[in-house]
C-alpha cells in the first residue's frame, strides 16, 4: 500500500517518543501490504474497525494510540487522516476526519 502521509506519522512521534518504534512498524506492515478489501485487513490487524466513509481505525501500542486510515482497495492507497492517543480519538466522529 502507498502510505500518504508519512510526515504525520513522524510529526507525532516528535511529541510523543514511546509510540515511535510501534508507528514505524505499523507503517512498514502497511506499507508491504497488498490488501483487496478490509478482510484483509483483519488478516493482518485483527483489531482494526471498519467505521464507514472509507475509514479504518488502527489499534497501536496496545491500544494507547490510535490511527484512522482512510483505504482505497482500488488504488492500494492509505491517507493517515487522524493519528493520537486514545483520549484524543474519543473526541473525534472518526468516519468523517
Amino acid at each position: 500500500m502507498v502510505i500518504i502521509t508519512k510526515t504525520i506519522l513522524n510529526r507525532f512521534s516528535e511529541k510523543h517518543p514511546d509510540v515511535a518504534i510501534a508507528l514505524n512498524e505499523w507503517y512498514d506492515i502497511v506499507s508491504h501490504a497488498d490488501w483487496q478489501s478490509f478482510a484483509d485487513v483483519k488478516q493482518t490487524f485483527n483489531h482494526a474497525d471498519y467505521v464507514g466513509n472509507d475509514r479504518i481505525v488502527f489499534n497501536v501500542k496496545g491500544n494507547q494510540y490510535r490511527i484512522v486510515g482512510m483505504i482505497f482497495f482500488d488504488k492500494r492507497t492509505l491517507y493517515v487522516r487522524f493519528v493520537g492517543t486514545h483520549t484524543q480519538y474519543d473526541k473525534i466522529d472518526c468516519s468523517v476526519v
